[in-house]
């Protein structure tokens, strides 16, 4: 036991605030990567669908298997 919890709770606060600081770090990156090459409105918004398009898969995942309660 670490702190208190079990590794499936240590886990889980892995999977949910760990992933999702990690996504929120990959948006700033692509958010100071457009404003660093100029991109422009069309730019930008490109670099976010294209770039982030991953993310909203797993975003998703989290949504439906909390959704479904599974």
């Amino acid at each position: 036991m670490l702190f208190g919890m079990t590794e499936e709770q240590l886990a889980q606060l892995g999977l949910t605030w760990g992933v999702g600081l990690f996504i929120a770090y990959m948006l700033f990156i692509i958010w100071k990567l457009a404003r660093d090459s100029k991109a422009g409105r069309f730019g930008t918004f490109m670099l976010f669908v294209v770039l982030a398009f991953g993310m909203l898969g797993y975003i998703a995942k989290m949504v439906i298997a909390w959704f479904l309660q599974i």
